[in-house]
């Protein structure tokens, strides 16, 4: 990984859309801070299409797709994408499976999450599980004592085991059923909304992340860009971002943004 100012300001002023993670990315130890919010504004005012990429639930998506400077969010780890258009007032939304899908997806996944629970002492369902309509959060570190290593790889395996994909991010295990992530909903956003193919921009788009389940985003974009603490998922990662900031969280995001408008000056 090569440092942020190893990134050019040629690359830089060709640079349209900032694709982010939302935990441990724009957010710092759980916080949204003014700062990192700040420089959401800051890009989106500069004229970049700011665009959410984040395992995080429906219903957060919802206010994020609403309230921020963005123009949508793709959600769940690639489950669906939300797009409010302002003028008409309507939520404009894409999911990955219908809605029968869904349903039937869904009670496979709260079998799946009582064994997993049982199996796994110290685990927890996501606090934000009631608001996820595709998927299902197993939390080893944000609201209970972080797990060890192994047992994370438990909840792994017992997803794989039931036929669930499965990503690790900096504090759920996601599963769901269906051949889907991150990057496969984004392509399709950029197909829908843009008309673009993501093969034959990859110099306008830069992606930031953190984590395991952003590893799609990092192997695909030319631009990629970690946050300080990718560095504690290092092993988790078979391909790296290609540039690594070096403040952590929202530190890191402000960081990515002032190098990324200042070189476009």
């Amino acid at each position: 990984m090569q440092t942020l100012k190893s990134l050019t300001k040629d690359s830089c002023t060709k640079i349209r859309f900032v694709l982010t993670d939302i935990d441990d990315t724009v957010t710092t130890e759980g916080r949204l801070t003014g700062e990192a919010y700040m420089a959401l504004e800051r890009l989106s005012e500069a004229g970049l299409t700011v665009i959410p990429i984040t395992g995080r639930p429906a219903g957060w998506c919802d206010h994020i797709a609403r309230m921020w400077p963005v123009l949508g969010v793709v959600g769940e780890n690639g489950a669906f994408y939300l797009r409010y258009d302002r003028q008409a007032r309507r939520m404009h939304s894409h999911y990955w499976a219908s809605e029968p899908h869904r349903i039937a997806n869904r009670q496979k996944l709260t079998s799946l999450s009582a064994s997993i629970l049982k199996a796994v002492p110290g685990s927890a369902l996501a606090s934000d599980q009631a608001y996820r309509q595709a998927d299902l959060a197993i939390d080893f570190c944000e609201d209970v004592e972080p797990l060890k290593e192994i047992d994370i790889q438990k909840i792994v395996q017992m997803f794989k085991d039931a036929g669930a994909e499965a990503k690790v991010s900096s504090i759920h295990v996601n599963g769901w059923f269906g051949q889907y992530d991150k990057l496969s909903m984004t392509r399709t956003l950029f197909a829908r909304e843009f008309g673009m193919a993501l093969e034959e921009h990859l110099e306008e788009i830069l992606f930031i992340g953190d984590s395991p389940n952003d590893e799609p985003m990092f192997k695909f974009f030319k631009i990629s860009v970690g946050v300080a603490n990718i560095q504690i998922q290092i092993h988790r990662l078979s391909d790296q971002p290609k540039f690594v900031t070096q403040g952590h969280g929202g530190s890191g995001f402000v960081e990515m943004a002032n190098w990324l408008l200042a070189q476009r000056k």
